[in-house]
């Protein structure tokens, strides 16, 4: 593999070794799903000092999202923060405060509108005119029409953003929604989760800086290359699942052996994500590796169409999954592992398409 010269240069002035560097750069083009041969595009992106500018808003959330990015590892939020994103605004980790804090958010919108990155987490509350979530005066909805509007692209972190999350339940008593619902005309890309994978949002950035344009997505407005595929599909204990290999209770000798959590309540089979690839804690871990079910949060509305969570799922439309459970055999498994194997939308939004990574594809 060839690189251009003087790659990772700028990253070595940062203490990052070039081997390093080029690591990471290979580890981006898997997680985006592209050829290995776009490693040098996403190098020489990620070397110009240019950073993009970053307003970071949180609005009904419970911080989740923020934590994860603190707790990124590869790279780590110093990097990400100081090396490849200008980030102007975020009150969580931004030494101003008060009229310092807006002044500063003020200024790059006026000075970089329709440059800059616009980061959302939490949910948007729209009851009582907004009145459930102000800041410096204003509600979350009209900071988040000004700011998304004027923003080259919104990305949401988090189910609350994306969907609206635990505060959108029913009954929703603040009339909480996502970011798409509440500013309908802004570029937006969905990262839900609880929370969000921190290396996906680093993926999506490295992806907009790359190609110039946010990743194809699906129909829900999430990346392809994150939630192209079902939990399901790529769960470690799904070998036991088409060997008919339950949980019945939980500590009992198939949850000791790793055995499928479907009976338990896990909800892979409905959910879209990446979990069991990128998984969080630096790639170690995520709950079905842990011995609890995934709750599907990733999903719009989980909190009201997953529940019971403790409960197995229903009959899922087309696919009898309910019954399989029961009477799970090699040849059945293998047709519903084919039933399941194509994500709808995916092929027409792949082929919809036009980045480098799509054609090389």
């Amino acid at each position: 593999m060839k690189y251009c010269p003087g790659t990772s240069g700028f990253w070595e002035e940062r203490g990052v070794s070039r081997r390093d560097f080029l690591k990471f750069c290979t580890a981006m083009t898997a997680a985006l799903a592209l050829p290995v041969s776009l490693a040098p595009r996403i190098a020489e992106a990620l070397e110009d000092d240019k950073r993009p500018s970053v307003i970071w808003l949180e609005f009904q959330s419970c911080t989740g999202d923020t934590e994860a990015l603190l707790r990124a590892a590869n790279p780590t939020v110093g990097e990400i923060v100081l090396d490849v994103l200008s980030v102007d605004y975020a009150e969580t980790i931004m030494a101003a405060a008060g009229f310092q804090a807006e002044e500063a958010r003020h200024k790059t919108m006026k000075e970089r509108s329709g440059t800059y990155i616009a980061i959302v987490e939490g949910s948007i509350p729209t009851g009582a005119n907004g009145a459930y979530c102000c800041i410096a005066g204003r509600s979350a909805l009209d900071i988040a029409r000004e700011v998304c509007g004027g923003a080259m692209a919104t990305i949401t972190v988090g189910t609350c953003a994306s969907y609206g999350g635990i505060p959108a339940a029913a009954p929703n008593p603040t009339g909480a929604m996502g970011v798409k619902d509440a500013v309908p005309g802004a570029t937006v890309i969905n990262l839900p989760g609880c929370p969000v994978n921190t290396d996906n949002l680093v993926a999506t950035v490295v992806h907009l800086l790359t190609f110039g344009k946010l990743p194809a997505v699906d129909g829900k407005g999430r990346p392809l290359f994150a939630y192209g595929k079902r939990i399901h599909d790529n769960c470690e204990r799904r070998p036991h699942f088409d060997a008919g290999q339950y949980v019945e209770q939980w500590g009992d000798q198939a949850h000791r052996k790793g055995h499928c959590l479907y009976k338990m309540g896990c909800k892979g089979p409905e959910t879209f994500h990446n979990c069991p690839s990128q998984r969080y804690n630096e790639k170690t871990a995520w709950p079905v590796s842990a011995g609890h079910g995934c709750a599907g949060c990733s999903e719009p509305y989980f909190w009201d169409s997953m529940t019971p969570l403790y409960k197995r799922l229903p009959n899922v439309p087309g696919f009898g999954i309910e019954t399989t459970a029961d009477t799970i055999g090699l040849g059945l498994a293998a047709a519903t592992a084919a039933a399941f194997g194509v994500h709808g939308v995916v092929s027409a939004f792949r082929k919809g398409d036009e980045s480098e990574g799509a054609k090389e594809d």
